[in-house]
C-alpha cells in the first residue's frame, strides 16, 4: 500500500540503515533495498514465520544487505540491542494483514472463505480465535466487540454467539454474526466485519503491541530519521496521531505529514483494500535545538 508515498517519506539515503518491522511479504522491502547502496541495509521483523519464508527467498538477491528477523514489532528495541544496531535511518511499520494471512482460508482471519477459528499471525502463541468465541463470557466477549470492532451490536452478537456454541469455523460465526445484527439500510461491509477485526486485534493483542512498539521507536532512531506509519482502522491511527503529538509537542519529533496521506481513486481502483489506509510520517529530532512545538492541527 501507497508504495511511493511510503518511499518519498522515508526519504532514503543509500548507505543508511533501515527497519521494515513488520516486513510481511516484502513489498516495501524490496523497494527500499532496491534504493540502497554500498553500505545500505535493511533490517526486517515480522511475528509470521509463513510470511517471514516468503519475504526471505523474494529478498534473497540482495544477499547480505538484508537481515530478517523473526519477531514482533514490539520487540524493536531489543533486536537492536541484540544486533548492536546503529540508530537507524528509517523506520517503516505497515499494520495491516497481509494478503496471504486473508487468503488462506486455513489461517482463520477472513469470513469469506471456510477455515479453523484460528487468526494468529505468530502462530507459535496459543490463544486463537477460537478460544475467545467458546469461552468468553457473554459480558466480556460483547465488551470486546464494543472496544475493538467499534461495533454498536455488540450485545445482541455477543448473546446470540454465546447461544451458538460451539462455534465450528469462520463460515459459522459470520453466519451467527449475521444473523444477530441489526439491518440499517444498505450495508457496505459484511455484517461481520467489525467482529473479526475485534478478534484479530485480541487475538494478537495489536493495541498493546502497538503502543509498546511506539514507546520504543524514537530510541532506534537517529536524529533526522524518518519514521512512517501505515495503519488501517481508527483505533490504530489514533493511537499513532496521539504519540505523534505528545512527541512533537515534546520537541522529539517534527511532523512531516500535515494531513493523514491516504490511498489515490487509482490505487484503490486497483486494490480495494486500499480503500482504508492512512499515512503518517514523522522525523527525529534534537529537542535541544527544536523551536516551537507543533500545532496539534497539523494532523487532522
Amino acid at each position: 500500500m501507497l508504495v511511493k508515498e511510503t518511499m518519498d517519506w522515508l526519504a532514503i539515503k543509500p548507505g543508511g540503515l533501515y527497519v521494515d518491522a513488520t516486513v510481511g511479504l516484502g513489498g516495501h522491502a524490496i523497494e527500499i533495498v532496491r534504493r540502497l547502496g554500498a553500505g545500505g541495509r535493511l533490517v526486517g521483523l515480522d511475528r509470521d514465520t509463513q510470511a517471514l519464508e516468503i519475504a526471505r527467498s523474494r529478498l534473497a538477491e540482495f544477499g547480505d544487505k538484508v537481515t530478517l528477523v523473526h519477531a514482533n514489532f514490539s520487540q524493536i528495541g531489543e533486536v537492536f540491542a541484540e544486533r548492536s544496531l546503529p540508530p537507524a535511518d528509517g523506520v517503516l511499520a505497515d499494520l495491516g494483514v497481509s494478503s496471504m494471512q486473508l487468503d488462506l482460508g486455513e489461517r482463520g482471519f477472513s469470513f469469506r472463505a471456510r477455515g479453523p477459528l484460528d487468526m494468529r499471525m505468530d502462530r507459535e502463541t496459543e490463544e486463537t480465535a477460537s478460544d475467545i468465541v467458546n469461552t468468553a463470557e457473554e459480558k466480556a466477549l460483547a465488551d470486546l466487540l464494543y472496544q475493538y470492532g467499534e461495533e454498536r451490536d455488540s450485545r445482541r452478537i455477543a448473546r446470540t454467539i454465546v447461544r451458538a456454541r460451539p462455534i465450528r469455523d469462520t463460515e459459522h460465526l459470520a453466519t451467527v454474526v449475521a444473523g444477530a445484527r441489526n439491518a440499517r439500510g444498505r450495508q457496505k461491509l459484511h455484517p461481520a466485519t467489525k467482529t473479526f477485526l475485534a478478534l484479530r486485534i485480541a487475538v494478537n493483542r495489536e493495541m498493546e503491541e502497538l503502543g509498546q512498539f511506539l514507546s520504543r521507536v524514537p530510541a532506534t532512531l537517529s536524529q533526522g530519521g524518518r519514521w512512517v506509519m501505515l495503519s488501517y482502522h481508527s483505533l490504530e491511527d489514533r493511537q499513532v496521531k496521539q504519540c505523534f503529538q505528545r512527541l512533537a509537542h515534546e520537541g522529539a519529533l517534527k511532523i512531516l505529514t500535515k494531513k493523514v496521506i491516504q490511498a489515490s481513486d487509482a490505487e484503490i481502483a486497483a486494490n480495494p483494500r486500499a480503500r482504508s489506509v492512512k499515512m503518517r510520517a514523522a522525523e527525529k529530532i534534537d529537542p535541544n535545538q527544536s523551536g516551537t512545538p507543533q500545532e496539534e492541527e497539523w494532523l487532522q
